[in-house]
């Protein structure tokens, strides 16, 4: 495995406001989707599980939790350079997708007002959960002399279409991916605490909860709608959107070998960890999960991973444009083969596993 050993400066807007990274397919995008279809959604089957998710929400568990201590009124210049820049990047992306999860939330919950107050209620408790994450990571970032500024970015950003089945499968995932690559941190923290150079890692125990919470929604919307769970179609959906989750996991998480390593850990079993619990708990809402057994599942992950690093060294290449594109696709085919191979190995039928996971 590979790490990146330096990061550029980063590029700055204005004084003290970052250049938000360029948007590619590992970086975290702005949604929309249909909303008039999530609106006329048949809930019923769910209903009682929906209202004691939304009531879940309504609690507010972590209202006063995303608050600042004096821990953080300090200078933070002796953390050295490498760390910083590692670390900055972890913020921003992190910032970028609760952001994300934000505007796609609270739009989502504008929509359905006068049309499902209850799946309106739970957006919008939603957003406000996705808010705070946000602002709290833009406040560390602040720590580091550098800020998003997060109301431009919502006019100047692109913003991808997701059928509404689609954001079910992907948000239901990104959350529950959320919450193991949080929890997993604190239990890494909780046993060594030399480690933790900043803050804000030791809000990581209840923040994940709003993740887990978040997750529990989407699966009460999935499971309400049979077309999501149900059919062959939907087997292949769900297997296609775990792929594409893990694989885009992998690929960053050892892009930022450097930042796992600058809190001890190891990029590649934090990976499998993440990778296999998310699949485990996947049981419990989709009807078929990956096989994260099969000793071909990993390693071909992780050739992924390789490819990418390959296709990096392109760009930063002084090669002429037609070159590097000529250079590119053999690599993105190479990848696009190692996940077919992978999205190609014998599934594990979830249905048949319901009654006994949890």
């Amino acid at each position: 495995m590979v790490s990146i050993q330096s990061r550029p400066e980063p590029e700055l807007l204005r004084d003290g406001i970052k250049i938000p990274v360029k948007e590619t397919l590992l970086t975290p995008r702005f949604y929309t989707t249909d909303y008039d279809a999530v609106a006329q959604m048949d809930t019923s089957s769910q209903q009682a599980e929906l209202e004691a998710v939304v009531e879940e929400l309504r609690t507010d568990y972590n209202r006063n939790h995303f608050k600042r201590d004096k821990e953080f009124e300090q200078s933070w210049e002796h953390i050295d350079e490498e760390t910083r820049a590692a670390f900055i990047d972890f913020l921003e992306r992190s910032c970028t997708s609760e952001f994300s999860g934000f505007l796609l939330f609270k739009e989502l919950s504008r929509q359905l007002k006068d049309r499902n107050p209850l799946l309106s209620e739970a957006f919008n408790l939603m957003a406000r959960d996705e808010a705070r994450h946000a602002g709290f990571l833009n406040k560390a970032m602040k720590d580091f002399h550098l800020s998003l500024d997060l109301v431009n970015m919502t006019k100047k950003r692109s913003y991808t279409f997701f059928k509404p089945e689609w954001v079910i499968y992907s948000v239901y995932l990104s959350e529950k991916i959320g919450y193991w690559r949080y929890i997993l941190v604190h239990y890494h923290m909780q046993k060594h605490p030399e480690n933790r150079f900043y803050p804000l890692f030791k809000y990581f125990e209840s923040w994940c909860q709003d993740e887990n919470r978040h997750g529990d929604f989407f699966k009460v919307l999935l499971r309400s709608q049979p077309d999501l769970w149900g059919t062959w179609q939907a087997k292949l959906w769900a297997r296609f959107f775990l792929l594409t989750v893990f694989a885009t996991h992998t690929i960053t998480v050892f892009e930022r070998a450097d930042f796992y390593k600058s809190i001890g850990l190891d990029a590649r079993q934090y990976n499998k960890e993440v990778v296999i619990n998310t699949n485990k708990t996947s049981i419990s809402a989709f009807p078929a999960v990956l096989d994260t057994s099969h000793p071909d599942f990993f390693p071909r992950l992780e050739k992924c991973a390789d490819y990418n690093f390959k296709l990096m060294a392109i760009n930063d290449s002084d090669r002429p444009q037609f070159v590097k594109t000529l250079q590119k696709w053999p690599l993105f085919l190479a990848i696009f083969w190692q996940l077919l191979l992978v999205y190609l190995l014998k599934p594990i039928d979830a249905e048949a596993q319901r009654g006994t996971v949890h």
